[in-house]
């Protein structure tokens, strides 16, 4: 019987060592661009907790990709090795608060980041406590393992509530902690999100404020110059930097986009069982990234939000339409149809309004109030952030 063929064996290698272009990968500090400002700014936040003072508590804003995140979990991280040089013991946690939204889900999560039950004895159960005894837990373990701790709130306008902000930021104020003390650092894309905070936590959370710039086309260049070593050496053709970094920069200068889309583009590449990542690897990938990212932002909302989606991308693509902004009744109309496609029963208006104000949240659509003109009133105009074909495709994607 002849060997049986191995399937893992490619002809071509491309990538070396792709973790270098995993967004969860956490960079060595000569591979974080254009971000030494941000970085002193958030030192000189924390620098107390390093002789186990309370730190500044920080707000931070920018668009998606501007290294928001990335900075400050290099610097928290720095911290503890830093503050280990005094004796000082620094716990660091961070929460996606659009994996963990609710208050609970995040106050769990710190919880049992922190602990070692070994050390303290207590247990984080995933759920069957109230709120109040994961905070309970939260504060003995961070009282009994560290001199302070500092927490990453990471697009924390995706909070339900912002009472977590308000425990937060006064935990030792009102004598919660006892030996230890916190500071938190709340990161948001959007520059208003401290508008819509009630003024108390305006006063202790926003101690210091730092606004994240769109890198330019230049710097995405060096960081993506400086990840290439993910690939085997000539497997890059020249262009493909350059183009990369050029859709990114016309996208803002989200620099995680450029990124995934390196990525994607190696992966075509091996998928294809090519030799080099060609520029038309890199436009592939431009549309497999935009696909990708909204798949998983909508494979998080429900059905009816899939549907309520797919219905305002058909109206766009609709031939005879003079503008892609879309009224709520015309949604509602076509989502029904589409209900009746599928065999399911539709909601009520009013909860197809409420779902796309859940998605101009997600920055997935865009809302705009109209007056229709006098003893008319008013009607909600809807647009798509991106392109009405990217929008179908996730949503097949995403319900698969």
């Amino acid at each position: 019987m002849p060997d049986s063929r191995d399937y893992f064996t490619r002809e071509n290698e491309i990538f070396r060592n792709k973790d270098l272009l995993q967004v969860s990968h956490l960079p060595d500090g000569d591979r974080i661009i254009g971000r030494e400002q941000e970085l002193t700014n958030l030192a000189g936040a924390i620098q107390p907790a390093l002789t186990g003072n309370t730190p500044n508590n920080v707000l931070v804003y920018g668009k998606t990709g501007t290294g928001k995140s990335l900075c400050s979990k290099f610097i928290t991280n720095q911290a503890i090795s830093r503050a280990a040089d005094n004796d000082i013991t620094i716990g660091v946690a961070y929460v996606d608060c659009l994996q963990e939204s609710t208050e609970t889900q995040a106050v769990q999560s710190l919880a049992h980041q922190l602990n070692d039950k070994d050390t303290t004895g207590i247990s984080i159960p995933h759920s069957g406590l109230s709120t109040s005894e994961y905070y309970r837990r939260l504060w003995q373990i961070i009282d009994q393992q560290f001199d302070a701790a500092l927490v990453i709130l990471d697009e924390v306008d995706k909070m339900e509530s912002d009472d977590i902000l308000m425990q937060l930021s006064r935990a030792v104020e009102s004598g919660k902690l006892s030996s230890s003390t916190i500071g938190t650092i709340g990161i948001s894309n959007k520059i208003r999100y401290k508008e819509s905070l009630d003024e108390r936590i305006k006063s202790s959370l926003c101690e210091r404020e730092y606004v994240f710039p769109p890198y330019d086309a230049t710097q995405i260049q060096e960081i993506l110059h400086s990840r290439s070593d993910a690939f085997h050496d000539g497997v890059l053709e020249d262009g493909v930097v350059p183009r990369v970094a050029a859709l990114a920069a016309r996208e803002h200068g989200d620099a995680r986009k450029a990124i995934d889309i390196l990525r994607f583009a190696g992966e075509i590449a091996e998928e294809q069982d090519l030799e080099i990542v060609s520029e038309t690897c890199v436009n592939l990938a431009h549309e497999r990234e935009e696909t990708s990212r909204l798949a998983e932002l909508i494979s998080k909302s429900p059905s009816h939000a899939k549907l309520v989606l797919e219905a305002m991308a058909l109206l766009v693509k609709q031939p005879d339409r003079a503008n892609d902004a879309v009224q709520t009744t015309e949604v509602y109309d076509l989502y029904k149809r589409l209900c009746e496609r599928d065999d399911s029963s539709h909601l009520k208006l009013r909860r197809v309004r409420d779902i796309l104000s859940e998605l101009e949240f997600l920055s997935i659509i865009e809302q705009e109030r109209k007056w229709a003109g006098k003893g008319k009133g008013n009607y909600m105009e809807n647009r798509l952030v991106d392109d009405p074909d990217v929008i179908i495709a996730a949503c097949e994607e995403s319900s698969r």
